[in-house]
């Protein structure tokens, strides 16, 4: 069967519960295989994963028929569920309820796919795009013009 020709590119960006530095390096690549095989499930390729300590970025090709809410849901829940029950069970861990999520044109993945493998980069020297990542509308700055 044939699929429609489509360029869906979607950049995902969600954090810890208040920010904690709970991803820690030993939990890093095991929480990013679960990301990535989710994201497969529902037939989304990833071109990217990446984050520090306290959120991470995800960048897919998604699938016509895949509804965002549903893999951000999955991808979150099924990381969450692996580092509670089988790699840190009774440690602490959740992600924030919120996510950022960006469309992206073809000609932009490959500068957001830079920018997510060098989170640890430009978190440590100050120079996050502040647009890339946010997570909630309660992060937007305030208008100037009153509502």
């Amino acid at each position: 069967m044939r699929r429609p020709y489509t360029q869906l590119y979607l950049h995902f960006v969600w954090s810890t519960w208040d920010r904690l530095p709970l991803i820690t390096p030993a939990l890093r690549e095991p929480i990013y295989r679960c990301m990535l095989e989710q994201a497969r499930k529902h037939r989304c390729e990833v071109i990217a994963i990446g984050g520090v300590e306290d959120h991470v970025h995800v960048l897919l090709e998604f699938h016509p028929m895949a509804r965002i809410s549903e893999v951000v849901q999955h991808v979150k829940g099924a990381s969450s569920h692996l580092v509670t029950q089988e790699l840190a069970p009774g440690e602490f861990f959740k992600w924030q309820g919120a996510y950022g999520a960006f469309s992206l044109s073809k000609r932009q993945v490959p500068h957001v796919r830079r920018y997510i493998h060098h989170q640890e980069e430009h978190h440590h020297a100050g120079t996050t795009i502040p647009a890339l990542e946010r997570t909630s509308v309660e992060e937007r700055r305030p208008s100037a013009e009153p509502p």
